[in-house]
This record gives C-alpha cells, sequence and structure tokens, in this order.
C-alpha cells in the first residue's frame, strides 16, 4: 500500500486522480461536469495509462484510486456496513470532525492537538507527507473513526512512530476501533517502525483498558502532567513493540 499518493509526469493525470481520489470514485459524466475533461479520446488515453501504471481502477464505468481499491476491508457490524480504508484527502473535515469530538470528552488531549494541526494543515495527504498516514472508518461514506501513524522528525526517534485513535462514542465496543489500529499497526510494521506509542490521561480508563486489552504495556506516568477543568491528571504513557 503506497505511504503517500504518486507522482504524476502531467497536469492532466494529475487533476483526473485527485478528483478522483477526493470524492472516492468520479464517473466520466461527472469529469465532464467539473470541466476537467471533454475529449473522449483523451479520456480514454489517460484512463489506459493510469490503469497500466496501477493508480486507479475502473468499475461498471466508475473510476476510483488504486489505494483505495485495494485498501479497502467491509465489515458487517450490527447490521451497518462498515469500511475499513486509507483516508484520502476529501476524509479531512469528517477526520478533524471526530477528532473534535473526541477531543470535547476531554480524555484524549493529544486529539485536540492532532485536529488543530489538520485544520490548519489542510492536508490528509500530500506528497511530503510521507512521516504520516491516517486510516478511517466509515458508515454510508461517513467517517465515523480515524486512526493515525505519525513519525517524529528528529532521526533519532525515526524508528519509533505515535498512533492516534479515536471512535465516535456511539459506534464504540462495535470493533471499528480495533480493526482501525490493527491495519495502523500493519502498516507500521511493514515499513519497518520499531514501537508505535500513545498516550492519554489517567482518567481515560477505557482507552488504557483497550491498548492493554490490544498488547500494549504501560512504560512511564507523568504526575500531575495535564490539567483538566482545574483539577491535576497524570498522562500514561503507553507503548507496543512491533519487532524485537
Amino acid at each position: 500500500m503506497p505511504a503517500q499518493r504518486p507522482t504524476f509526469d502531467t497536469r492532466d493525470r494529475r487533476r483526473l486522480y485527485e478528483f478522483v481520489d477526493e470524492r472516492g470514485g468520479a464517473t466520466y459524466d461527472e469529469l465532464v461536469e467539473a470541466e476537467l475533461l471533454t475529449d473522449p479520446d483523451r479520456y480514454r488515453q489517460l484512463v489506459a495509462v493510469m490503469k497500466r501504471d496501477g493508480v486507479i481502477e475502473e468499475v461498471d464505468g466508475r473510476l476510483r484510486s488504486a489505494v483505495d481499491a485495494a485498501g479497502a476491508e467491509h465489515h458487517r457490524i450490527d447490521g451497518a456496513e462498515v469500511t475499513i480504508r486509507p483516508a484520502r484527502q476529501g476524509d479531512i473535515s469528517g477526520v478533524v470532525g471526530v477528532m473534535k469530538q473526541v477531543a470535547d470528552e476531554k480524555r484524549y488531549i493529544v486529539a485536540e492537538d492532532v485536529a488543530k494541526q489538520l485544520a490548519g494543515d489542510s492536508a490528509l495527504m500530500r506528497e511530503d507527507l510521507d512521516h504520516r498516514r491516517f486510516f478511517v472508518g466509515t458508515i454510508d461514506e461517513e467517517v465515523v473513526a480515524w486512526c493515525g501513524v505519525e513519525r517524529p522528525h528528529l532521526e533519532k526517534l525515526a524508528h519509533n512512530a505515535e498512533l492516534t485513535l479515536g471512535v465516535l462514542e456511539e459506534y464504540r465496543s462495535d470493533g471499528i476501533g480495533s480493526r482501525l489500529m490493527e491495519r495502523a499497526l500493519s502498516w507500521a510494521e511493514a515499513r519497518g517502525f520499531h514501537k508505535v506509542y500513545n498516550s492519554v490521561p489517567a482518567t481515560n480508563a477505557a482507552g488504557i483498558e483497550f491498548l492493554e486489552d490490544h498488547g500494549w504495556n504501560t512504560e512511564a506516568i507523568r504526575r500531575d502532567h495535564y490539567r483538566i477543568d482545574g483539577a491535576f491528571v497524570d498522562e500514561v504513557m503507553m507503548a507496543v513493540v512491533l519487532e524485537d
């Protein structure tokens, strides 16, 4: 699974890919309506080349990013069709929205910081962001959960990665978080990361229990690290080792 968007040697290929990727798919008519393409012959040529290069696929007349096509997993949970897949740029508002809702609970401080970064940067996916990867859980194309993995910029820490994870309250205990984390950790392990870490306030008992149930260990506790609603709260620093 690619860690970043593919690069293109022509403007037309890049525009077509970005249009398809940000919308999760597009038909020829939608491309024409958006005034991206007006020449059917040119369209067929572009699609043929991009299929050959493995960056898009066409199913029933609808183009989609090959990253999404190869990377999507579908699960039936409590009667709902849940899709676990790599995030695309068009998911950014949904991801930030879920992060803000999770952060409002004041049990996951890191989510608030990441949401601010994304809102300011406006980029989930970009060619220079090869140190970061997001996955999302969606129901009816709406983002209900996210999981992100980000490598620190310092070279001496480059074997580690920070994981962030959150699920809207109404979809918790359904296995969405577990599947998202498994997907993100598989991505991190495939790229040679040694350890993945996460930190939560000690008041987030459910989050700590969730990580422990998935093999994470507490590495340290920073006393009175947070101040939440006027009270000092410890930070629990947890991690999982991917390879020995």
